[in-house]
């Protein structure tokens, strides 16, 4: 699969940069007025995306995160990609980004997870990446996600993952496990369909741990996202993404920075050797409870 071409034997390899915090002017992280410039522009935006890139890339990273709902964020990637011809992008459908590059929009991003709205999500991804999409996650899967029940869906999955793109899903709320549990038997033709699984796991939402255990043991590629609580855990980012990295099943581990700053103290977890300070866990109803009242900023 596309994934493998990353190799995770380096260990800057096993983190990745993923882009939300900077494809679109407004996000749920904490403390975006002080990471980002005021003057929130398209052109503003895709500097700071193509500095943290140069950055990642100079560091030796080598997998990149997008999504169809992250603005222009796809936008940004597909402009940089040329003579980076070894970076792996990984990009994700299901949402579609509504707020028209304004902060105060009532809705950001509206969900659907049809075939009709992959048909024309895929459309528009690939004339923005062509042929440098190398995976292909649906977006923000819950147990009660049609995704999870349409055949016909599978199939033309199935027929995306013959040209080459790995596919995936992203997990979020507070029953990530079932989502993934429910995901991992699907097959097509008597084949895995889901060969990547990208889930929410930090010290204050650990409750996917063992459902990704299993998916790794299956052979996918697993791939830890919010490792910092979108701020939440910012003042110890090191640690946290060293106790990320250390979990045995997590393939990839995002950094979600927004400057170049903190891109670096991201990867100063590995560094890290000393066991992170210990974080109480939330229960997960309540963790997700507080990320849904994050305001957009």
């Amino acid at each position: 699969m596309a994934l493998d071409r990353l190799d995770l034997s380096v260990p800057v390899r096993r983190i990745g940069l993923g882009l939300a915090a900077v494809g679109r002017p407004g996000y749920i992280n904490l403390g975006r007025d002080r990471d980002l410039p005021p003057d929130r522009t398209v052109e503003a935006l895709r500097r700071r995306s193509h500095d943290l890139l140069d950055a990642a890339y100079a560091a030796g990273l080598r997998y990149v995160d997008v999504a169809r709902s992250y603005g222009r964020a796809e936008e940004f990637v597909a402009g940089w990609l040329d003579g980076h011809e070894d970076v792996v992008v990984g990009s994700k459908w299901g949402y579609t980004y509504v707020a028209g590059w304004r902060v105060d929009a009532t809705v950001h991003e509206t969900k659907d997870h049809s075939p009709a709205t992959f048909e024309r999500q895929l459309a528009e991804t690939r004339g923005l990446l062509g042929a440098r999409l190398d995976v292909y996650h649906i977006h923000s899967v819950t147990p009660e996600s049609p995704a999870l029940t349409d055949r016909a869906l599978h199939h033309r999955l199935a027929e995306l993952a013959a040209e080459g793109v790995t596919i995936g899903l992203s997990t979020s709320g507070p029953h990530q496990a079932d989502a993934i549990h429910r995901a991992l038997p699907i097959e097509v033709d008597g084949t895995p369909l889901f060969r990547s699984i990208q889930a929410t796991w930090n010290p204050l939402e650990p409750s996917a741990g063992p459902a990704l255990a299993a998916a790794h043991a299956e052979g996918c590629h697993v791939i830890v996202k919010e490792v910092l609580a979108n701020g939440r855990l910012a003042d110890r980012d090191a640690e946290t993404i060293a106790a990320a990295l250390r979990q045995p099943w997590a393939s990839t581990v995002l950094s979600g920075a927004a400057t170049a700053a903190q891109l670096a103290a991201n990867l100063a977890a590995l560094d890290v050797t000393a066991d992170p300070a210990p974080v109480t866990p939330e229960p997960p109803e309540v963790y997700w409870q507080r990320r849904a009242a994050l305001a957009w900023s």
